[in-house]
């Protein structure tokens, strides 16, 4: 589903999506190519002609870590999960994945993008956080 809000094409903006549960990428109008974040510019064609699209916020986990050794603001949190789930349509996304045993955590197990936000503070940027969760 494409949008007709013509917000710049920034990391800033992507977060301000999340922020109002929406996952949005920037799609290339010269060639289709849909970036995930979006950048000003297409790696495949150069255009710098974008509209915001969006995306399916489910996919399959590829890999995942454990984190034991967590940074500052998510040492209340360790240990906890990171991984990087393929959406369904075929792009890929980093994030925390919570609402599961750690040992439940499978590749290939099917996880949703939630857009609650993250417990820990952390200094500037104050982006709000997305995680994923079993479907």
């Amino acid at each position: 589903m494409r949008t007709t809000e013509q917000a710049p094409f920034t990391i800033e903006q992507f977060y301000k999506h999340i922020n109002q549960g929406k996952l949005l990428g920037g799609m290339c109008t010269k060639c289709g190519k849909v970036h995930l974040p979006p950048r000003p510019l297409c790696d495949n064609c150069y255009s710098q002609d974008f509209e915001w699209t969006e995306i399916p916020a489910r996919g399959k986990l590829l890999t995942y870590t454990v984190i034991h050794i967590a940074p500052v603001q998510f040492q209340s949190m360790a240990p906890y999960a990171m991984g990087i789930v393929q959406l369904t349509d075929g792009l890929k996304m980093p994030g925390m994945i919570r609402g599961i045993a750690l040992e439940q955590i499978k590749i290939g197990m099917e996880l949703t993008m939630d857009f609650g936000t993250c417990a820990a503070t952390q200094p500037w940027p104050q982006w709000p956080r997305y995680y994923f969760k079993p479907a």
